[in-house]
């Protein structure tokens, strides 16, 4: 185990990479995986794609093809690497100190500040490529789901930067409680409509049935495709689960690996929430890289919600990534595709899966699934909000309830281990979540009926 700090690093309070240190390729686990990757199985057949054209026609051919790559590393284009320094990236690595002294703890506790891109959050890392993957084609439109709208206010600005036009099926129950995010969206030019929309059949039906519907990211999904099909020149983005996207998050991992070697310091422990996976993915998996090649005991913990817990009380299975069953059956921990999430404030956790190769990694034991309450993550949040002075996205605070969880252990048993995460996003929209947790009128959820499914 690599504990402890140099009397250099104790110095170092933020690292700073220069600009031209941004990495110039992501990242690709797959072929460093412990078994092969359970492959996506046609949703008519139940049998696996001997051919990808068929996707071709929802995303951008470059896209699939990464998707699908054997290869290591995967060269980012110079139009895609000029926006990453845009952003700005690479984004500091920050060490917690005022957390440290407030728990008392000997352990150190670092976070890397993806929360200051325009957007908010990580997620413009892969929007910014998939944009222009999809403007290289010639495709004219996006069309996308949101949960909590960091994924969806990455897009609309990807958009902008390549010229494209944006449409965000956005999850009924954030669509009614983080307006902020929705303004975010349609200022840089998208459409935005509450999920389940009248602007699909899908979402016709469901409203019919319920028009008070809390919505899901497996309904926004839907809906996305639907409409994605209707047009020839649009094509469907994802924020998160597939490969590709996972993929470009890796710049995030990569530049940490550069600033932790910089200070001669090498985490023992690395947390992250997990919705899809992408977050968690985009910081840890270049460093599971050598957990896989037996150079590190780093410990992986991967934190969801209580309310959906796929990877805690889910079964590892075939499923649908959708609800209205489109997409392809994806290998992965579920909680079924018509699991309905309760209306918790961590928008971006409530879909009833997880990303594949995520899945693969938490089933051979290199990654510790954990989930929380949001009562209990508020608290965290709060802690590290009058320590570190940040108020971070609900999703974030999954991370830092484990951060803190872990240098209080450490305060017990007096180990100085370097705990990690990724500070994924800001909550600036979500304050009327925190109003609510302040006046105490937060609730914790239980799961609803989880019913496994049972295709393969």
């Amino acid at each position: 185990m690599q504990i402890g700090l140099s009397s250099k690093a104790d110095k170092e309070h933020v690292v700073f990479l220069p600009s031209d240190e941004v990495p110039t390729s992501w990242y690709n686990i797959l072929p460093d995986l412990p078994a092969p990757l359970p492959p996506p199985l046609n949703p008519q057949t139940k049998q696996p794609f001997s051919d990808p054209a068929p996707l071709f026609r929802i995303f951008a051919k470059e896209l699939v093809m990464q998707e699908m790559s054997a290869e290591r590393w995967i060269k980012i284009p110079d139009e895609v690497y000029d926006a990453y320094q845009r952003l700005p990236r690479p984004t500091p690595l920050v060490r917690a100190k005022r957390l440290e002294n407030y728990l008392k703890t000997p352990a150190e506790i670092y976070y890397k500040s993806e929360y200051i891109s325009p957007a908010g959050s990580h997620k413009p890392n892969t929007a910014i490529a998939q944009a222009y993957y999809n403007k290289a084609q010639g495709i004219e439109r996006l069309v996308t789901e949101t949960g909590a709208g960091q994924w969806g206010s990455a897009l609309a600005m990807s958009t902008n930067i390549f010229d494209l036009k944006c449409r965000v099926y956005m999850v009924s129950a954030s669509y009614r409680t983080k307006p902020g995010r929705k303004t975010m969206m349609e200022i840089w030019g998208a459409e935005v409509f509450s999920s389940p929309s009248n602007n699909t059949k899908f979402g016709q039906k469901l409203l019919a049935e319920n028009p008070d519907h809390n919505g899901s990211l497996g309904i926004a999904i839907s809906e996305a495709i639907e409409d994605t099909l209707r047009d020839d020149n649009t094509r469907y983005c994802l924020g998160s689960v597939l490969n590709h996207v996972l993929l470009h998050q890796t710049v995030i991992g990569l530049e940490a690996k550069k600033q932790f070697e910089m200070i001669d310091v090498y985490p023992d422990v690395i947390c992250g929430c997990i919705g899809g996976g992408s977050n968690f993915a985009g910081f840890a998996y270049p460093f599971i890289a050598d957990k896989l090649q037996g150079k590190t005991e780093t410990e992986f913990i991967a934190c969801e919600s209580k309310a959906v817990p796929s990877t805690t009380k889910g079964t590892y299975t075939y499923d649908f990534g959708d609800t209205a069953e489109m997409t392809p059956l994806l290998k992965m921990y579920t909680v079924g595709h018509n699991y309905l999430p309760p209306p918790i404030h961590s928008g971006g956790l409530r879909y009833h899966g997880k990303a594949p190769s995520l899945c693969l990694l938490i089933n051979k034991g290199y990654i510790k699934p954990v989930a929380y309450h949001q009562t209990e993550i508020f608290e965290a949040a709060r802690i590290f909000a009058q320590t570190e002075g940040m108020i971070t996205a609900p999703e974030t605070a999954h991370n830092i309830k484990y951060a803190i969880d872990e240098a209080l252990r450490c305060k017990k048993t007096g180990e100085k281990k370097v705990i990690a995460f990724n500070n994924c996003g800001h909550g600036l929209l979500d304050l009327q979540a925190y109003e609510n947790f302040l006046a105490g009128k937060l609730k914790d959820w239980e799961p609803t009926e989880i019913r496994p499914p049972h295709y393969v």
